[in-house]
């Protein structure tokens, strides 16, 4: 590749095509490759690149907390999690059908690696994610309501297609939560997918969140058009210790008003 290519590929910003350019034009000599072949293969590379750069950016956007895959998943350990199932909502169809998805059962059995998971591979399918524990959220809207950027918060919270709301149940949480995310439920429900952990039963959401009946509100849409993964099981974190786990309540359902 003479200068003059180099430094137009670089004013045009093609840095993917420049970086194969050479090799393409080898096998196209080799391949004795047609015009048009030659120009869908540099294009498609240029496309790689940029999707990659892409990804790479609503990943750093998003705000995992770790970097969590589904092929990293021990399934072998918690036979309670249905592999099919996840990888069924893996495919996104629960985003572009604006479901929303549950994951609740005691600490240690894989929510949170799950749910990071899923909004991993929800950027690759093209979408765009937050994530956020239920304790980065109230302190989004308590430090931004004292700034007086109350609406500013709200929005970020509504544009992702996926919000995955993680620690739903670690201890009790500061007064207006409910208010917060009342709002972020409501705003999003049948709009965008919201995807909520919890170790708690959905009839403790009341005393976690201080209002019940904010949290009845909360459930009643987030319950209406979401799929509920009970886990159950050991603790993944606590297999190589000894004695008892500490012992947590099961999974149980909530009656909500579906009118």
């Amino acid at each position: 590749m003479n200068d003059a290519l180099r430094t137009a590929l670089t004013r045009l910003r093609l840095s993917g095509l420049a970086g194969t350019l050479d090799v393409r034009l080898q096998e196209a000599a080799g391949h004795a490759l047609g015009h048009a072949e030659f120009l869908e293969l540099v294009l498609q590379d240029e496309l790689l690149v940029r999707n990659e750069r892409l990804v790479a950016r609503r990943t750093k956007s998003a705000g995992f907390r770790e970097p969590k895959t589904l092929e990293d998943f021990d399934w072998q350990f918690n036979p309670s999690i249905k592999r099919k199932q996840v990888f069924d909502l893996a495919t996104g169809r629960f985003i572009r059908e604006a479901r929303d998805l549950l994951l609740i059962g005691p600490p240690g059995t894989g929510k949170s690696h799950l749910a990071q998971a899923l909004g991993h591979q929800a950027i690759k399918s093209g979408f765009v994610v937050l994530y956020r524990s239920i304790f980065d959220v109230v302190r989004d809207f308590l430090h931004d309501e004292a700034l007086s950027g109350q609406d500013k918060t709200l929005d970020r919270y509504l544009r992702p297609d996926l919000v995955i709301i993680d620690d739903m149940g670690m201890k009790q949480l500061p007064k207006r939560s409910g208010e917060y995310l009342f709002e972020i439920i409501m705003r999003r429900y049948q709009v965008r997918s919201t995807l909520m952990t919890s170790n708690r039963p959905l009839e403790d959401w009341g005393k976690l969140i201080g209002d019940v009946p904010a949290a009845t509100a909360i459930l009643d849409r987030f319950l209406h058009n979401a799929e509920v993964i009970a886990i159950t099981g050991r603790s993944y974190r606590l297999r190589n210790r000894g004695g008892k786990e500490p012992a947590v309540a099961e999974p149980a359902a909530c009656e909500t008003d579906k009118k």
